[in-house]
């Protein structure tokens, strides 16, 4: 089944927010946001794109704040002050409530 881009990353991206504040809110463990990196990347597996086709602002944040939570340590993501505002505002672009952050520069696996 042929997956569009977007469509894979509007969906990805409700999830992701979901599955990090939760993890803010002590509801799952950080193996489970683990758990979702390894299965978006399974999944984007079975998506097909051009390398021409160009990236969204939304789909560059998504891959940031992905790259992210796999990247740092579980302590890191809980506790680090300003890490914590830099993925909050990227939740927030994600979710429509805020403006998009200029420093995230995710790229496609």
């Amino acid at each position: 089944m042929l997956v569009k881009v977007n469509t894979f990353i509007n969906s990805k991206a409700r999830q992701l927010c979901f599955y990090l504040r939760a993890f803010w809110q002590g509801d799952i463990a950080h193996s489970e946001l683990e758990l979702f990196f390894w299965d978006t990347m399974e999944e984007w597996g079975q998506v097909r794109y051009s390398m021409a086709q160009p990236y969204s602002q939304k789909e560059r944040v998504f891959w940031h704040l992905l790259h992210q939570i796999h990247f740092w340590s579980e302590d890191k993501l809980m506790y680090d002050t300003y890490l914590v505002e830099e993925l909050a505002n990227c939740m927030l672009f994600l979710e429509g409530k805020g403006f998009c952050p200029i420093d995230c520069i995710g790229i496609r696996p």
